[in-house]
């Protein structure tokens, strides 16, 4: 089981912690909601959950709770700019279907 980063979401999450001023990682969940079942929640992380599932890439902790892991294993964080926007992208293998919002996902 994992959960990865690409170099380009590790530097954005380093840089953004780093503005912060503290916080230990990002915590990668999912939540029921939308027409297709699932979406994603991001969040940044100032300390652990005991229950937390803790990967590291590119020098990262990514936190899940072991509910959401069963949803996003193997899901590689990435961090993209097309056009003008910039933003995450979730890219997860166990995804079959998303909505035509792009808000939610299913399984």
């Amino acid at each position: 089981m994992a959960v990865t980063l690409t170099e380009s979401a590790a530097r954005h999450v380093t840089r953004y912690l780093g503005k912060r001023g503290k916080g230990v990682g990002v915590r990668l969940g999912v939540k029921t909601t939308g027409c297709s079942g699932l979406a994603y929640k991001l969040e940044y992380v100032d300390e652990f959950a005991p229950e937390d599932v803790v990967f590291e890439d590119h020098g990262v902790k990514v936190l899940v709770d072991p509910k959401s892991l069963a949803y996003i294993d193997g899901t590689q964080l990435d961090f993209v700019r097309e056009g003008l926007n910039e933003g995450f992208k979730f890219n997860n293998p166990n995804e079959r279907d998303r909505c035509g919002c792009g808000e939610s996902f299913r399984i």
